[in-house]
C-alpha cells in the first residue's frame, strides 16, 4: 500500500464493538498484516543472522496431552511395513493442526457470527476458502522475530507472576519489557510472547496436565480494546506466544462481553493479524539471556491446504 495505513481509532467503528479493520489491505484481501511482510523487510531480517544459531520452535506432535481444547483428539500415529521390510510409511488419525505450535488463521475465528475478516461467510470460507491457511502458505511467513521475555520482566519491577494464572499482559508491561531488554519494536514484527507457560507445562505431571484442561487458567495478553490498538498501531505481522491463545485464558464468549471478552474476535475477525499458540520458546529464550540478543530471523512454512483453519507453526528463529 502506498497510502499510510489509518490508526486504530481512525478505522471505522464496528457493529458489535470496537473498531473494524476490514477493506484497509483491499476488499477481497485474505492475508491481513501478513501484507506487512513486504521483501524490503524480509531482506532486513536476513541481515539479522550474526551466528548462524538455529532455533525450532514447534513442540513435537502429541506434546499436549491430553488436548488443552475440550473436543480436539489425541493424535494416533501408525507406521506401516512395505515390501517385506525394505521400506516404511506411515499416516496419522485425528490430527489437529491447532492441537500444538500453530498458526490461527484468518478463518479461525469471526469477528461476529457468521462474519469472519473482511466479512467472509461461514460459506465463502467452505465452498470459497476465503481467509483459509493456503493465503499465507503461499509466501511463507517470513521476518524479523522478536523475543519479548515477560517473566524476567515481571520479576525485574517485583510483580506477582505466574503463567498458570489469568493474567493479563498489558501493552504497558510489552513496552516495559522491551525496554528492559533494550529491543526496539519496528513495523513488520513478528512478535514472540514468552510467557514461561511451556516451561511451566513441561514440568507439571499427567495430573497438573489435565488439571490445565479444566480451569484454563493461563497467563496472556489483556483481553482489552487497549490490547487491540497497541498491537494495530505498532504494525505488527503477527504475534506468537508460547501459551495457549496468545491472549490471557478463558476467555469470556457470552454476548455481554464481545468483542473483548475473547480477544481472537478482534485481533483474527476484525484486524486480520496473525496468531500463532503453544510455540516452542523456552530455548529461544534462555539464549535470549545469555547472549542479550533478542532478535532473529523468523521462517515460518504454513501448510498449503486450500480450505485449512489453521496449520503447524513450521517455524525456526535463526540468529
Amino acid at each position: 500500500m502506498t497510502a499510510p495505513l489509518p490508526l486504530y481509532d481512525e478505522l471505522p467503528a464496528g457493529s458489535v464493538g470496537g473498531r473494524l479493520g476490514w477493506g484497509v489491505f483491499g476488499d477481497t484481501d485474505q492475508r491481513g498484516t501478513i501484507n506487512h511482510l513486504t521483501p524490503e523487510l524480509v531482506e532486513s531480517a536476513s541481515k539479522l543472522v550474526k551466528r548462524g544459531v538455529t532455533f525450532p520452535l514447534d513442540h513435537p506432535i502429541g506434546h499436549f496431552s491430553p488436548p488443552i481444547v475440550k473436543g480436539r483428539l489425541e493424535t494416533q500415529h501408525h507406521v506401516i511395513e512395505m515390501a517385506d521390510g525394505l521400506a516404511m510409511d506411515d499416516y496419522y488419525d485425528a490430527y489437529f493442526p491447532q492441537g500444538g505450535s500453530q498458526w490461527d488463521s484468518l478463518a479461525h475465528f469471526g469477528y461476529e457470527r457468521d462474519k469472519f475478516y473482511n466479512g467472509a461467510s461461514v460459506n465463502e470460507i467452505r465452498s470459497q476458502n476465503r481467509n483459509t491457511i493456503h493465503s499465507w502458505a503461499a509466501t511463507g511467513i517470513v521476518g524479523r522475530g522478536v523475543v519479548l521475555d515477560m517473566p524476567a520482566y515481571f520479576e525485574s519491577t517485583g510483580v506477582a507472576y505466574r503463567p498458570d494464572e489469568t493474567f493479563e499482559i498489558t501493552s504497558a508491561h510489552l513496552d516495559g519489557a522491551a525496554t528492559l531488554q533494550g529491543s526496539t519494536r519496528k513495523p513488520g514484527d513478528i512478535l514472540l510472547v514468552y510467557t514461561g507457560f511451556d516451561r511451566w507445562y513441561e514440568s507439571q505431571d499427567h495430573a497438573g496436565r489435565t488439571e490445565i484442561t479444566q480451569t484454563r487458567a493461563i497467563a496472556g495478553l489483556a483481553r482489552s480494546e487497549e490490547t487491540a490498538r497497541h498491537l494495530w498501531n505498532t504494525r505488527v505481522a503477527a504475534v506468537a506466544s508460547d501459551n495457549l491463545a496468545v491472549e490471557a485464558s478463558p476467555g469470556d464468549l457470552s454476548a455481554d462481553a464481545m468483542p473483548f471478552g475473547f480477544l481472537h474476535q478482534m485481533l483474527i475477525g476484525s484486524l486480520g493479524i496473525a496468531l500463532g499458540e503453544l510455540w516452542k520458546l523456552a530455548d529461544l529464550v534462555d539464549d535470549c539471556r545469555d547472549s542479550h540478543v533478542y532478535e532473529g530471523m523468523l521462517v515460518s512454512t504454513p501448510i498449503g491446504a486450500p480450505g485449512g483453519i489453521g496449520s503447524p507453526a513450521n517455524a525456526i528463529l535463526i540468529k
